[in-house]
């Protein structure tokens, strides 16, 4: 039965009261007006969370960052190193010192969701992963963003990776309105890439009305997360989805709160820059058990189930699109601007892709000489097989 859900939005001490019709939710949610900023409905704002690949923002947002600076170029090479071509999938899947245009690189990584390709563009821009997620934290640290932190740029889990959803509103918002001129790649239905085309794991792209952005995420500590925008007559809203069950129930979730929104006359004064803190902010919510000791493997994956359970009638997010995709070309090569800056030392030589030696067989290990491992290499975003 549909009921009106009245929330509570904490601005300046007061509480300010912002009626949307709709069911109670169990997770925290964020549906605002991208223009004004406005609340439109709120949950959990600010409950840590694992944000897994809606990091690829954050790092798509410092890479635009290094656009605008003249570090790097949109035709700069991007180079596959052998540390990103070993990250777990989702991945493109290409060979150590393969080299791609940064352009062609941030649309895989934003369509495909492809860890390689995120780790790729880092390295590449930043100089190394770590030297990059300094950067993703600067501008976290400039941006607001003070419930988040980085240790990689594809969002793979770790437990010192975590974001809140108040937070993601905030890096949408800087790239949206900073960066308008890239609006179109989040809202690219699918990737050519040969004779292979890969669709956007974003299933709101072609399939309700207005949808033009952002991205989608997935380890299982986190759940199934999700950012879905869409204008309407000039009007553009914005709804963060964090630790839903499946890829398909994202979808309709985000759906559910635009098309509320879109019904809703903005209302309130709460905005996403005058939110008050609330609730817990540091513990993270785990949801591994939930997600992938309960799910089938096919389950634990960003694409959606090809085939609805039985005698549950099929998500319109899960039926295929009602016309013919719009495919992006995207490969190797082209690569013809500077190298990035920050792959390159003071006398403009680039730096060797040189692995990191490992301990002789034949001699034990001093201590602390094993590598850590964190998370699991079937945990990212799926599914596994790769487009070689």
């Amino acid at each position: 039965m549909r009921h009106r859900h009245f929330l509570k939005l904490f601005s300046a001490g007061a509480i300010v009261l912002s009626a949307v019709a709709g069911p109670a939710l169990a997770n925290p949610v964020v549906l605002f007006d991208l223009n004004s900023g406005k609340i439109l409905q709120q949950q959990d704002a600010f409950k840590r969370w694992y944000p897994a690949s809606l990091s690829k923002l954050m790092t798509a947002y410092v890479t635009f960052r290094a656009l605008a600076a003249g570090e790097v170029q949109l035709d700069s090479p991007i180079k596959v190193t052998k540390h990103s071509a070993a990250e777990p999938p989702s991945k493109m899947g290409f060979k150590p010192g393969s080299v791609m245009r940064l352009d062609n690189a941030l649309k895989m990584m934003l369509v495909k969701s492809a860890n390689d390709i995120a780790m790729a563009v880092g390295e590449n821009v930043g100089g190394s992963q770590a030297a990059f997620a300094d950067r993703m934290n600067a501008e976290a640290a400039r941006l607001g963003m003070t419930g988040t932190h980085f240790v990689n740029p594809n969002g793979l889990y770790s437990p010192d990776q975590y974001t809140t959803a108040r937070d993601l509103a905030v890096l949408v918002m800087a790239i949206r309105r900073e960066f308008p001129q890239y609006a179109p790649w989040f809202s690219i239905e699918g990737l050519a890439v040969g004779k292979k085309a890969i669709p956007n794991y974003n299933l709101l792209i072609g399939r309700y009305p207005g949808a033009d952005g952002m991205k989608t995420g997935f380890v299982c500590p986190s759940g199934f997360n999700m950012i879905g925008s869409a204008t309407r007559n000039g009007r553009t809203l914005v709804a963060v989805v964090l630790g839903e069950k499946s890829a398909v129930s994202r979808a309709e979730t985000a759906a559910k709160l635009l098309d509320q929104g879109f019904d809703t006359p903005a209302a309130g004064s709460a905005t996403i820059a005058t939110l008050a803190p609330y609730g817990d902010t540091v513990s993270p919510n785990d949801m591994h058990d939930e997600i992938c000791k309960k799910k089938a493997p096919d389950e634990q994956s960003e694409a959606p189930p090809a085939a609805a359970p039985k005698n549950v009638p099929k998500s319109p997010y899960q039926e295929k699109l009602d016309h013919v995709p719009t495919l992006v070309a995207v490969g190797l090569g082209g690569a013809t601007g500077p190298a990035p800056k920050a792959m390159l030392d003071q006398g403009g030589q680039e730096y060797a892709d040189v692995p990191i030696p490992s301990w002789r067989p034949d001699r034990p290990a001093p201590a602390g000489g094993d590598p850590t491992v964190t998370g699991s290499a079937a945990q990212g975003d799926q599914p596994v097989k790769v487009a070689n």
